[in-house]
């Protein structure tokens, strides 16, 4: 074989060991993965744009690295046109119910589905669930702290500054969306429960998760900088629960449940300082799991649940687990 025949053989070998992605999202979490595109993990990754239809590449991923609902809204489609899916976007999974069900319908085509940075920003929650199930276990109820900013700001609050002190901190540190109510409202704490619900086998809909946010009815329809001005009035209401709770030897904390026939509550609770959500740090999230096998004491997958760099590497390891 001639040297310019050898050199296009080992061409092609390259090209079909490549995996071809396009990035959709260059904000704080895909700007990220950008930043691990150029390090030697992603040595056989080829970030191709719009091109992907051409590479010659023999895996195709799409990533979503937004929470943009009208792409997420698309997933399904991608993959039965024969790409594969790794998103940071729960506005699918953890959307409407028949929304996952054509997630599914799609999946059973043989398409596969990267989810892991929708819950937990890349913490073993979902892939532990899988394989509990894959071996016969079975989810029987589950708790935990499931968003980073209220994880932090709860475990900040102890009635010696203001709630909304604490609130604009957590802005400047870019620990909370830029419009809080995105946080407070607990919706994305909803669709959180909704993905490991109905990973778990709960088909559950919107409807089914009560949702007891922290934000008042006066202030949801304002925009967000008159949002911000008026900060202030969610102090009294949480200073008096937390006064409450301190007079019962208890905290506060911002939980997401799942008892056994379906019942799903996402809200403020007062738990006593020998529960484990008492004990978190930072930004950590929290699931504790109890299942058929692990009854007599939950299982529990904590650590932090917040960051570009962590959402991020949970994207490129869905990507390089398809390779």
């Amino acid at each position: 074989m001639s040297a310019v025949l050898a050199g296009r053989a080992a061409s092609a070998r390259s090209e079909a060991s490549t995996i071809a992605i396009v990035l959709l999202g260059t904000g704080v979490v895909g700007g990220a993965l950008l930043k691990l595109l150029n390090t030697s993990a992603a040595g056989a990754l080829r970030l191709v744009g719009a091109a992907l239809d051409a590479s010659g590449a023999a895996v195709k991923v799409i990533v979503d690295a937004t929470a943009n609902a009208a792409l997420a809204s698309r997933h399904a489609e991608w993959l039965a046109r024969g790409y594969h899916v790794v998103t940071a976007n729960k506005a699918l999974a953890g959307g409407e119910l028949s929304g996952w069900r054509a997630l599914q319908a799609a999946l059973a085509g043989g398409g596969r589905y990267g989810d892991s940075a929708t819950v937990g920003a890349g913490l073993p929650v979902l892939s532990t669930l899988r394989r509990l199930r894959s071996c016969g276990d079975g989810l029987l109820t589950l708790e935990g702290v499931f968003s980073g900013s209220l994880s932090w700001l709860f475990n900040q609050y102890d009635g010696s500054r203001p709630f909304s002190e604490l609130l604009h901190e957590a802005r400047q540190l870019g620990y909370t969306e830029p419009d809080p109510r995105s946080d407070l409202s607990g919706e994305d704490v909803a669709r959180k429960l909704l993905i490991i619900a109905r990973t778990a086998g709960f088909a559950l809909g919107t409807d089914e998760v009560q949702v007891d946010g922290l934000v008042p009815e006066a202030l949801r329809a304002l925009g967000t900088e008159a949002f911000l001005a008026r900060l202030g009035e969610l102090d009294a209401p949480l200073a008096a629960r937390h006064a409450e709770a301190k007079s019962r030897g208890c905290v506060l904390r911002f939980l997401a449940r799942l008892n056994q026939r379906g019942h799903a509550r996402v809200g403020l609770a007062e738990v006593p300082l020998t529960h484990p959500a008492a004990r978190l740090y930072g930004t950590d999230n929290q699931f504790a799991l109890t299942t058929t096998r692990y009854h007599a004491q939950p299982l529990v997958i904590q650590g932090p649940g917040a960051g570009p760099e962590v959402t991020a590497q949970a994207l490129l390891g869905d990507v390089l687990a398809l390779a």
